[in-house]
């Protein structure tokens, strides 16, 4: 883990989607490097804010329940601000093809409002966008480098591909200066569990401390999948180094396994599990990309990134942490 706190000591840093997953994570991390921290979050319950997720540190962050489609708000709380971690988004695949103008007022025109406020209120914010690898759709070769074509497979791809490209052209254009990360299948403590509205590692994990059986569906689909502090890492770093203003950058895991396999190293990790092999749901087949693994490359060779938690330990802190907060996530 690298020493950051020359990079944001004192810094004023706003966090939208904060009580989140990723957002609650690295609100920590920056707290640890002496940052101070505003979190914005609508704790909307459909979506990933959860209060349990600041517990340890709550009195050291400022907490604003805002919707980031509440453009007055955002517009006051970017001032001031030197850096912005625009992590908010609605996430579940499903819910945006059953509610596709939500998942566009969100992911898509909540994201121009934020930058119109970064122009006209402060341009000289530095902004990490989190994206996602779902925009890339089904891919056409192994590993998908950040030039493989676009070919979203559900309006939230969609969605987020245009709320990426808005940070890209205001950075381009306005001088903003944004970067995009790519996120693929992240996970660890604070991750949804109730539902698979964010990840299906989350339900796997809460069938496993409820002991119950979980579903793997397909099994032989090959996946990445990295470690929320991995994440963290490197969303920290493309905030603070100048190689990352206007670009664009993927996420990876440390190893490429199938569904199985990961079902596999969790039963490792916790004897008592057990899943069951199903077929694909008929209403997944539709939106289902195969096989996918990111080349992060690109970030390794620019910001010195590479993930360092392999799967099974990632797992084994994941279980560990739910066995003591269960109660506060479902």
């Amino acid at each position: 883990m690298n020493d950051l706190r020359k990079d944001f000591a004192d810094k004023k840093i706003l966090i939208t989607g904060g009580l989140g997953f990723i957002g609650s994570n690295l609100a920590r991390r920056l707290v640890c490097e002496g940052a101070n921290v505003t979190m914005v979050d609508s704790l909307i319950p459909e979506y990933g804010g959860n209060r349990a997720n600041i517990t340890d540190f709550a009195d050291r962050v400022e907490v604003n329940i805002t919707d980031v489609r509440d453009i007055h708000a955002m517009g006051h709380l970017i001032q001031g601000k030197d850096c912005l971690f625009n992590l908010a988004g609605q996430t579940s695949h499903l819910d945006s093809m059953t509610d596709p103008h939500t998942d566009l007022e969100i992911n898509c025109k909540a994201q121009l409002s934020i930058l119109e406020a970064c122009r006209l209120k402060n341009p000289a914010i530095r902004v990490v966008f989190a994206s996602t690898r779902q925009i890339y759709g089904k891919p056409d070769r192994l590993p998908v480098d950040e030039n493989h074509i676009l070919r979203p497979t559900d309006v939230n791809g969609i969605n987020k591909m245009a709320g990426e490209w808005y940070h890209i052209l205001y950075s381009q254009v306005h001088g903003i200066r944004a970067c995009s990360l790519r996120l693929t299948n992240t996970y660890g403590p604070g991750m949804r569990i109730k539902d698979a509205r964010q990840t299906f590692l989350g339900i796997w994990v809460r069938r496993v401390l409820e002991d119950k059986s979980f579903e793997i569906w397909g099994g032989d689909q090959k996946r990445d999948f990295t470690y929320v502090d991995d994440c963290v890492e490197a969303l920290l770093l493309a905030a603070t180094q100048p190689e990352a203003v206007g670009e664009i950058f993927n996420l990876g895991g440390c190893e490429v396994v199938t569904l199985k396999k990961a079902g596999d190293l969790l039963k490792e990790v916790e004897p008592k599990a057990c899943y069951q092999l199903r077929a694909f749901p008929e209403e997944r087949k539709a939106i289902d990309i195969g096989d996918f693994y990111a080349d992060f490359s690109k970030i390794r060779n620019r910001l010195g990134w590479s993930p360092r938690t392999d799967l099974r330990t990632g797992l084994k802190k994941t279980l560990d942490y739910y066995r003591k907060n269960l109660n506060a996530y479902l």
